[in-house]
């Protein structure tokens, strides 16, 4: 975590003679305790000293010397869970971490600090009370926490797309009446006047595809903000609207923290979370959960097309309580849906040709993704995707952005990646791609039209499956993983756990 008065801390702890061995925050914990137990307090009211001069975010796990039963945990802001085994306790961040030694979790609240001892746990909130946290049977598996044939745990979540966004689907589909079908909500979604989505990086471009689909088959204004943003703006926001926030972890802290204030401006609230145990969904009026599965690889890729499933079905149902899709209508939406495993499956079958793309992408210093429209959000999580692992850099423009910087970047050492799905503004897109053409940018093309349609030469050029065009979000999501998953394994980078990332960002 963080503690945001740590400087003034470490001031103090110096003064009292401690000699500080790293410049990180962790240590004036340490240090903290250590002063409390040499003033005579034992290990449990040390920490209760200690723990209420911090200020910040933070889990953490504290162990004694000479205590060797003894475990005491803390947790504000951060996710913390503590699992019990046989006559022993566990704690980690979260039942994914927990899953290989149990499924019996307790999650510590805001405020809350813990006495572990092999034979169980007391629990304390911020006042020094002693309270009960449930127990709960965590549907975390640690079978599905392995790479199984796979080289890396993202190559086995990409490849799980068909199976997982299945899965996703089928909770909110009626298959046979080809109807949205989705759990009885708190709220009335005919009388929400407008919409708010909240989320952080590859969540917030899944929900930017989400405006696109609920401003135009819902006719339902939507505002979407990166929730680090939003949380510091002060929105005015008239009671009884409907606040949604997407995490695959449901810990994001900035999230978090527009969920709370959105609570206390009488907004309705829901969430779309990969971890139904999580506080963003403890904290939620209504939970549309992604049945992705644990994702361990830091770069997501199957919670990202199982948000859009959500998102899409959340987006139909909005469409038809508002009087906006007919029967028939949201029978075709539904039935592209249905469609998309399939199309998802065949595209990871021409897996060979991303791997000899990558081999020329990795000469690159820059690459710019485009798209127009739906393929405008895919255009932003293809570059995130390829600075996130292969440290190239990468940024994703809406392709009539081009004439208003971008194109000065265009030479012929400049790879260009273009989503062109053959719709509406499909010819808009050619346009684009021929300003890029004519000034020497080597494109790469992602479409379900052949590339001589385009009147560009190309570097290379992915047939996509012709789709309607409300999917081309979740179909063309897997190329862009393709492309970046084969160009970091090039160039030999550490795929699941890039450097400075994290995969659950629980600090601000």
């Amino acid at each position: 975590g963080i503690i945001e008065n740590f400087q003034e801390l470490r001031a103090a702890a110096a003064e009292n003679g401690a000699v500080f061995t790293t410049d990180t925050d962790t240590e004036v914990i340490a240090h903290l305790i250590n002063w409390e137990l040499d003033e005579g307090n034992d290990p449990v009211v040390a920490v209760q000293h200690a723990l209420k001069r911090l200020e910040g975010a933070f889990a953490l796990a504290i162990i004694f010397r000479d205590h060797d039963n003894l475990m005491i945990a803390a947790r504000q802001g951060s996710p913390l869970a503590i699992g019990f085994g046989d006559g022993e306790m566990y704690l980690g961040s979260d039942a994914i971490a927990l899953a290989p030694f149990t499924d019996r979790i307790v999650y510590l609240e805001d405020g809350d600090w813990a006495v572990i001892t092999r034979d169980g746990v007391a629990i304390r909130d911020g006042e020094g009370r002693e309270v009960e946290r449930p127990v709960q049977n965590s549907v975390a598996s640690s079978l599905l926490v392995d790479k199984g044939n796979h080289r890396h745990f993202m190559a086995k979540e990409i490849h799980e797309q068909p199976e997982v966004v299945s899965h996703t689907l089928a909770n909110l589909i009626d298959f046979a009446a080809r109807r949205v079908q989705l759990p009885e909500l708190p709220f009335d979604l005919a009388k929400m006047d407008r919409l708010s989505i909240s989320a952080c990086g590859t969540a917030y471009y899944a929900g930017l595809v989400a405006k696109y689909w609920f401003e135009r088959y819902a006719r339902m204004p939507v505002e979407i903000d990166v929730a680090s943003e939003f949380r510091y703006r002060e929105v005015p926001m008239a009671p009884g609207g409907l606040a949604l926030f997407v995490s695959q972890s449901g810990e994001t802290a900035d999230t978090l923290a527009c969920l709370r204030y959105c609570r206390g401006e009488g907004q309705h609230i829901a969430s779309i979370v990969n971890v139904r145990e999580s506080s963003i969904a403890r904290e939620s009026d209504a939970v549309l959960p992604t049945l992705a599965g644990p994702e361990i690889g830091v770069a997501s890729t199957k919670a990202f097309t199982c948000q859009l499933a959500v998102l899409a079905c959340l987006a139909i149902a909005a469409g038809r309580a508002r009087g906006h899709l007919s029967a028939e209508q949201e029978s075709e939406l539904v039935g592209a849906l249905i469609g998309v495993p399939r199309h998802m499956s065949s595209l990871l079958h021409g897996e060979k040709a991303y791997e000899e793309l990558a081999h020329a992408l990795s000469k690159a210093s820059d690459v710019l993704y485009l798209g127009r429209g739906l393929s405008y959000p895919v255009a932003l999580e293809g570059a995130l995707k390829l600075k996130e692992i292969s440290y190239i850099h990468a940024e994703g423009y809406a392709a009539g952005e081009l004439k208003h910087g971008p194109i000065a970047l265009i030479d012929e050492t400049m790879p260009v990646v273009v989503a062109a799905p053959r719709d509406a503004l499909f010819e808009k897109t050619v346009s684009n791609m021929q300003e890029v053409a004519a000034r020497g940018g080597r494109i790469i093309l992602l479409s379900d039209a052949p590339p001589g349609e385009t009147g560009c030469e190309v570097m290379a050029s992915f047939r996509m499956p012709a789709v309607h065009p409300f999917v081309t979000p979740l179909i063309y999501a897997v190329p862009m993983q393709l492309i970046a998953y084969h160009t970091a394994v090039f160039m030999g980078t550490d795929v699941d756990q890039p450097r400075n990332l994290a995969k659950s960002v629980t600090v601000e």
